[in-house]
């Protein structure tokens, strides 16, 4: 998309029309979602973004019924997003970007709204074959896939990734990122079902409900073992990934249900493994950002894509309730919002 130029340089100011979450609730059926305008302009090093496209995310309804306690109130929910620059420095405007953060609709005004204001450094250029609800929903799914994955280090050609939920939608990311890179992956469903994503390679799944998936990981990997376990639901699977890591093995963890597990520490330091917590919870808008640059030449190869996005899970801002339950109904598509809808 060519790129306007401003002449002037005093900023735009636009009347944005936002999604507001007065007060905490006690579950998602009280929410009581209001729409608000509200006037928006940018700072000197941030962009101005009209919203083409937000997703809803897990987190927008567990900060909307009281489960984080740092999260603010009154606010405009919403951590990803994919729109065009209306305003910023020179060279800016036109530009379609998209992004996401631990921030923002928590601690911060969100993207639930028909504009945004960012910090320059926080975006990601568009690709032009991804549409505005695909790269809309790319961020808080491929976001905590690749920072599990670079905190435990990048799986090589010669290793093996177990994903715990691996038809969830971090878990399908953590595939495409694994494959891409050549690892041999195994997934773990809880009931008989394939694999629903994409990946570069075949993907092995193990039905948890019907085997043993720590004996089952060994006999797929010639007694080795795992060399990363990406646990996308924590505690229910905390022993199976436990017990299917290899020698010098990473098992990645990013939920729980209940708190406390057993752990076997003469297992732990004898197999040299570790243990790597993730919450991008913790990433500010422009940490995100650098992130998803370090995916743009997965999706630009073809070896990532985007969740496809049913039209059935497209809501205007005006049904943003109903796009809450059904995130919070354990919906597997991703849900967006179009605020021009």
């Amino acid at each position: 998309m060519p790129v306007a130029q401003r002449s002037d340089v005093k900023p735009l100011a636009v009347q944005a029309r936002c999604i507001r979450l007065p007060a905490k609730v006690a579950d998602a059926a009280s929410l009581a979602p209001v729409i608000e305008t509200r006037a928006l302009s940018r700072g000197e090093n941030d962009l101005l973004i009209e919203i083409k496209a937000a997703a809803v995310n897990p987190s927008d309804v567990k900060a909307a019924t009281g489960l984080m306690p740092y999260a603010v109130f009154p606010r405009t929910p919403g951590r990803d997003y994919a729109g065009v620059v209306i305003d910023g420095p020179t060279g800016w405007i036109g530009r379609e970007v998209f992004g996401s953060s631990g921030d923002l609709g928590i601690r911060r005004d969100g993207t639930h709204a028909t504009h945004l204001v960012v910090e320059a450094d926080a975006v990601v250029e568009k690709p032009n074959s991804i549409s505005w609800e695909e790269a809309a929903g790319i961020g808080v799914p491929f976001v905590t896939a690749m920072e599990g994955l670079r905190r435990a280090g990048i799986p090589r050609a010669d290793e093996t990734v177990l994903v715990m939920g691996v038809n969830g939608k971090v878990g399908q990311a953590a595939v495409q990122i694994a494959s891409w890179h050549g690892a041999h992956v195994i997934g773990v469903v809880r009931k008989a079902e394939p694999y629903e994503g994409h990946a570069s390679s075949k993907v092995e799944v193990i039905d948890a409900s019907e085997t043993d998936v720590a004996a089952c990981v060994r006999e797929l990997t010639d007694g080795k073992g795992a060399d990363i376990v990406f646990n996308t639901v924590g505690d229910p699977y905390f022993q199976a990934a436990h017990q299917s890591l290899g020698l010098r093995g990473r098992q990645i963890l990013i939920a729980a249900v209940d708190r406390i597990v057993q752990f076997n520490i003469l297992e732990f330091y004898r197999g040299q493994h570790t243990y790597v917590g993730i919450d991008t919870l913790g990433l500010s808008s422009v940490a995100t950002g650098a992130v998803l640059r370090e995916l743009g030449p997965g999706f630009a190869s073809g070896h990532l894509k985007p969740f496809p996005i049913k039209p059935s899970a497209i809501y205007p801002l005006e049904q943003a309730k109903a796009a809450f339950m059904a995130v919070a109904g354990s919906s597997r598509d991703r849900v967006i919002l179009r605020p021009s809808a």
